[in-house]
C-alpha cells in the first residue's frame, strides 16, 4: 500500500475481545446472547421464536452457525482486505429480503451449512493462520450469540486479529450494547434514506430509524477509522453507501445525515457495484445499473458535505483500466485516468481502489 495512506488517529494496542476475554465480560456477554435465542431478539425483528428449541424465525437459521463459505477475500476496502486479505466469514440467512440482493442464495435461499462453535472457532484460526489482518463477519446480526462464543472459544486458543462486523446497518441497539468492545471495526450499510422504499425493495419499513440510531452506536463504541503504519484499520467505523438507480437510495439524504451527525472524521464507502440480480431483472428501474450520472451526482453531494474520508468505486465503463499510483497532492498533474482530477489521487491494492485527499475511487 502507498506510504502516505498512514495510520489516522491514536494507536490501538489490542482487539477489544481480548480485554474482555482477561476480564472474564467475554464469556459473559456470550452466555448472555446466547440465552436471547430462547425468545429470539437479536435484530430488529424481534421474532421472539425459540432458536434453541429448533424453530427458526425471520431469519431462517437456528441456534447453531450457518456458513456459507469462508476464505481470504482480497478486495473490499484497502484498510480491510489489506495486502494480506481478510478473513470473511459469508454467514447464510439476513434480516432483511432484498429483492436485489447479489447474494441472495445465501441470504435468502439457505445456502450454507450448519456447524459446531468449535468449527467456527477453528475456522477463525485458520484464517489468522493464513495470514488475514482480521475476521470479517459478513451479515453475522442474526448469529451473533453463536459468533460471539467462536470469538471465546478462538481467543483461548490464540486469535488476536480485529473482528469486523460487515453489516446491513438494520440492528438493535440493545444487541449492538452487548458487543461493544467485542467489534473492532465497524463497516455497516447506510442503504435508505425512506422508509417506504426500504419495505418496498428491502422488507423493512422501519430500516432506517433503526439504521441512524445503529450507526450512532457503533461510532460511539469505536469512532473513525484507525490504522497501523501499514494502512489495515485496528479500530473504528466506515460506512458503506450502494447507489441504487434513479436515487432509490436517497443517497443525498444519507450522506448528509454521515455529514451532520458524525462530521469531517467520518469514513464512507460510495459504492457502485450494482448490478440487477435476484428479482432486479423484472423490477424496474432495478433492472439496470446506475448511470455514471446517477453515480456521478452522489459523489458531487459527497464533496459537496465535506467528506474526505474513505472509498469511491470508478464507472463500470472505466473498471478495465488499472489506475497508477499517485501522490495525495497531485492535482491536475500527469496522466490522469479520473474525471475529478481537483480531488483525487489513485493507487491500486490488488483490485484498484482510489482514495482521495479526500475520496478515493475503485475498481473492482
Amino acid at each position: 500500500m502507498p506510504a502516505d495512506f498512514s495510520a489516522v488517529g491514536a494507536p490501538v494496542a489490542q482487539s477489544g475481545y481480548l480485554k474482555l476475554l482477561a476480564t472474564g465480560e467475554l464469556a459473559r456477554r456470550a452466555q448472555a446472547l446466547d440465552a436471547r435465542l430462547h425468545r429470539c431478539d437479536l435484530c430488529p425483528r424481534g421474532c421472539a421464536v425459540d432458536r434453541k428449541g429448533a424453530k427458526v424465525g425471520y431469519c431462517g437459521v437456528g441456534s447453531l452457525p450457518k456458513v456459507a463459505s469462508i476464505y481470504l477475500h482480497h478486495w473490499e476496502e484497502p484498510p480491510v482486505s489489506g495486502t494480506g486479505g481478510s478473513g470473511t466469514i459469508f454467514f447464510s440467512g439476513c434480516t432483511l429480503s432484498c429483492i436485489f440482493c447479489q447474494n441472495y442464495p445465501i441470504s435468502q435461499l439457505g445456502v450454507g451449512r450448519e456447524m459446531s462453535v468449535e468449527d467456527l472457532a477453528s475456522g477463525m484460526l485458520e484464517l489468522q493462520n493464513k495470514g488475514a489482518h482480521n475476521i470479517n463477519l459478513v451479515t453475522s446480526t442474526h448469529q451473533m450469540a453463536a459468533v460471539v462464543s467462536a470469538i471465546l472459544s478462538a481467543a483461548h486458543r490464540g486469535l488476536r486479529i480485529p473482528i469486523v462486523y460487515n453489516s446491513s446497518g438494520y440492528e438493535s441497539l440493545e444487541i449492538l450494547r452487548l458487543l461493544d468492545g467485542i467489534i473492532d471495526v465497524y463497516l455497516p450499510d447506510i442503504k435508505y434514506s425512506d422508509p417506504q422504499t426500504a419495505k418496498k425493495y428491502s422488507g423493512a419499513a422501519d430500516y432506517v430509524s433503526y439504521n441512524r440510531e445503529a450507526l450512532v452506536e457503533m461510532w460511539r463504541q469505536a469512532g473513525p477509522i484507525r490504522t497501523d503504519a501499514q494502512g489495515i484499520a485496528l479500530k473504528g467505523m466506515m460506512v458503506r453507501h450502494l447507489v441504487l438507480p434513479e436515487n432509490l437510495s436517497g443517497s443525498g439524504d444519507c450522506l448528509s445525515f454521515l455529514a451532520r451527525r458524525f462530521g469531517p472524521q467520518v469514513w464512507v464507502s460510495l459504492m457502485n457495484q450494482y448490478f440487477p440480480a435476484h428479482k432486479g431483472p423484472s423490477t424496474p428501474p432495478l433492472d439496470r445499473k446506475p448511470t455514471e450520472e446517477e453515480y456521478e451526482a452522489a459523489f458531487a453531494a459527497l464533496t459537496a458535505l465535506g467528506i474526505s474520508n474513505g472509498f469511491v468505486q470508478a464507472a463500470w465503463s472505466q473498471r478495465q483500466n488499472v489506475l497508477e499510483p499517485r501522490s495525495k497532492t497531485t492535482k491536475n498533474g500527469g496522466n490522469s485516468h479520473c474525471p475529478h482530477d481537483n480531488d483525487i489521487r489513485d493507487f491500486h491494492s490488488g483490485p484498484t481502489w482510489s482514495r482521495s485527499s479526500g475520496v478515493d475511487r475503485w475498481k473492482k
